[in-house]
């Protein structure tokens, strides 16, 4: 006789509507009668994950702050020429006399890397915003700021004072590191285990987004030019305009409301409303069990982080994935990327096209490793990023110093610029913010997220400000630190990055407590 593994265990009607009961001693079945019955085992297909309007909502808002961060790195890089005399014109026209060009190169990069203080600001601030505030409307808050900034930024021409531009930037720079901290943590805690990892890598698709859109913006023919580079950096209002109109409409994460606001029912309705389902007690029962686990911890400091040793590796691999993503020189590219080409003998016309294939080619890249990203791995993924950049920041360094030799070089630095960025879009770019939100439970999350976004920025710091002196004073060779930073965060990653793909958030951060 056979039977399913359901009507077994249920035990009460067997084959052929045999009344299982009769079967035994005081109604219950007897050996015998179930050693003459073979089960027959039904498979059980995992619950997929419907991609439902109010997530999609839900993603596209929260990703807006991840477009103002990409928009705002890569915005200082065209105007760069015309910030320049701008600051000498105010310069002479307040005291009579030329800038020295010392003192434009001091501030100009104090501009581009201010941001990146800015950033390690709000960074800091950011774990204890989302707690107080809320990661919805933390998020909501947090346009204000980036609103404020792009207004200083735009009206700094037309009351001739670029010391507005400096304060700008510090000010969206405190909005974006908010978002770098708010946005993962967001799309982390709406997703469920199958889709973190592509809703995760949808960050790094804002960044890109809004990076290429500062690239064609910059234009010469558009906004990078004498008349409206004051403009290219107020359009930054755009996204925050958009979020601050969209989020309203979207739950917040149910993480948020069953563990630190222990409201069940509506961490259950924002549940049914992003998974379209009445069935989400599995979901709701995951989240209770991280509940339980971390309930020791759940007020967590970051002073205390680091004083906990079970806790001491996950955040010594998330402070080196910050690092890999920084120190590899990406904002090198990023931020000097029109200067570097027109070093390497290209017209200023044509670099500044060129320059909007970095964009692309982030685009491109990051769409092509949303799929990837729960079928390779997280750690797989990231090693294959690092691998090529190593190998094409060498690219880089030698198309420099040859190029001499020959006129076809020049277009070769290009080329392979855009290979060392393909390469940083396939890893380094989206899954540092991704693991921090996958290594920590609940209780050390925002802690862990504000010292990897701090960390992010202070390396963002050093490479936004100290490159063009690298540049001065290494030439051809200033790629080379990078090199041998690349190479190392080749070998920490293999030896001591653990894979968290279809891994649960608990079940991941239980390997730390063993």
């Amino acid at each position: 006789m056979k039977m399913t593994s359901s009507e077994a265990s249920n035990g009460y009607v067997g084959p052929a509507g045999i009344d299982l009961t009769e079967h035994g001693n005081n109604g219950i079945p007897n050996k015998q009668f179930y050693d003459s019955i073979e089960i027959e085992k039904v498979p059980v297909t995992p619950k997929k994950t419907k991609i439902t309007a109010p997530l999609c909502l839900a993603v596209f808002s929260a990703i807006m702050g991840s477009v103002s961060f990409g928009y705002n790195t890569g915005v200082i890089n065209a105007p760069e020429t015309d910030i320049k005399e701008f600051m000498n014109h105010t310069e002479y026209s307040r005291t009579g006399s030329s800038m020295a060009d010392s003192k434009i190169t001091s501030l100009y990069s104090l501009i581009v890397a201010i941001f990146a203080v800015g950033g390690m600001v709000g960074g800091l601030t950011a774990g204890w915003w989302a707690d107080y505030f809320g990661r919805k409307f933390g998020m909501i808050l947090n346009n204000i700021v980036g609103i404020l900034a792009c207004v200083l930024m735009f009206i700094s021409r037309t009351t001739d004072a670029y010391e507005l531009i400096i304060v700008g930037r510090f000010l969206v720079g405190i909005s974006c590191g908010l978002f770098t901290g708010l946005t993962p943590m967001y799309l982390s805690e709406i997703s469920s285990a199958e889709i973190r990892g592509a809703l995760g890598t949808l960050h790094q698709l804002g960044v890109v987004i809004g990076l290429l859109t500062s690239q064609v913006l910059g234009f010469p023919e558009i906004f990078g030019n004498s008349d409206y580079w004051n403009l290219l950096l107020g359009v930054g209002v755009t996204p925050c305009v958009i979020q601050i109109l969209s989020m309203p409409l979207c739950p917040e994460t149910p993480r948020y409301l069953l563990i630190k606001k222990s409201k069940e029912s509506q961490a259950i309705q924002a549940l049914k409303r992003l998974r379209g389902t009445n069935d989400v007690y599995d979901d709701i029962n995951e989240i209770k069990s991280e509940s339980k686990s971390t309930d020791s911890d759940e007020s967590i400091s970051i002073i205390g982080l680091f004083r906990t040793k079970s806790l001491r590796m996950p955040l010594i691999i998330s402070i080196i994935m910050q690092l890999s993503q920084q120190l590899a020189g990406i904002n090198a590219i990023f931020y000097y990327s029109l200067n570097l080409f027109t070093y390497a003998g290209i017209e200023k016309s044509t670099a500044a096209h060129a320059v909007s294939g970095v964009g692309g080619t982030m685009i491109l890249m990051t769409v092509v490793t949303i799929p990837l990203m729960d079928k390779l791995g997280r750690r797989t993924l990231h090693l294959i990023g690092l691998a090529g950049m190593f190998i094409f920041s060498i690219m880089i360094t030698l198309s420099l110093s040859l190029m001499y030799l020959a006129d076809w070089l020049k277009i070769c630095n290009i080329v392979v610029s855009l290979l060392y960025v393909l390469f940083f879009a396939v890893g380094p770019g989206s899954i540092p913010w991704l693991i921090v939100s996958e290594l920590f439970s609940q209780g050390p999350r925002p802690a862990a997220m504000s010292v990897s976004v701090v960390v992010n920025w202070l390396a963002n710091f050093t490479v936004g400000y100290c490159f063009p002196y690298m540049q001065s004073g290494l030439g051809d060779f200033s790629f080379l630190p990078f090199t041998v930073f690349l190479g190392l965060f080749f070998i920490f990653t293999y030896k001591f990055v653990p894979e968290t793909k279809n891994r649960t958030i608990e079940d991941i951060s239980q390997q730390w407590r063993r």
